[in-house]
């Protein structure tokens, strides 16, 4: 073997060897380079929900003059819904034929991320008809009766018409309602 052979094993060895090291670092490195993409996707703003994405089959009744309304996310991607509702009342036929409600907003609203089958809710109350049947406001108001209510979301086009989960109908007095931003909930 001559002088100068051993120095060029010695390298040839060293690169392999430097080589597999680095092999191992980036197979070890490349979950994690992938967990941290997967986290800043997930991290990353989602558009705004588009009523056409969204569905809400029932108001929940809550308490004597409230109503939960959930909405999922039933779209192809994550969106981002936020805000109060705007609220109208309906009878049968087109949603964008509701007499249109002021909304009184009742809290702060922050962004919800709704991934695909990811919900959200808000509760919807006004001030209730006094009486049986013919019932009356005691403001001296006529009562308001409307088999459905029209939620739109914020920013969204159109509305989604729903009724009553017990079958029965919305009565209210004056034209003024008070909303809770929509906040995560659980699809049930």
């Amino acid at each position: 073997m001559s002088p100068g052979a051993a120095p060029r094993t010695s390298r040839a060895r060293r690169a392999v060897l430097a080589a597999v090291l680095a092999g191992g670092v980036l197979a070890a490195a490349l979950p994690a380079a992938v967990a941290a993409a997967a986290d800043a996707a997930l991290r990353a703003p989602a558009p705004p929900c588009r009523t056409d994405q969204l569905v809400a089959n029932s108001a929940e009744r809550v308490g004597a003059t409230g109503w939960r309304i959930t909405v999922v996310n039933d779209g192809p991607r994550p969106c981002t819904l936020g805000g109060h509702p705007r609220l109208a009342l309906a009878g049968q036929g087109s949603p964008d034929r509701g007499k249109p409600l002021a909304v009184t907003a009742q809290g702060r609203p922050q962004p919800v991320l709704l991934r695909v089958g990811g919900a959200a809710a808000t509760v919807v109350a006004f001030t209730p008809v006094l009486g049986e049947a013919d019932g009356y406001c005691a403001s001296g108001a006529d009562p308001t009766v409307a088999p459905s209510l029209v939620v739109a979301v914020p920013g969204g086009r159109g509305g989604l018409q729903l009724a009553p989960d017990d079958g029965g109908e919305f009565a209210l007095c004056g034209g003024t309602v008070r909303a809770t931003p929509f906040r995560p909930a659980s699809a049930n």
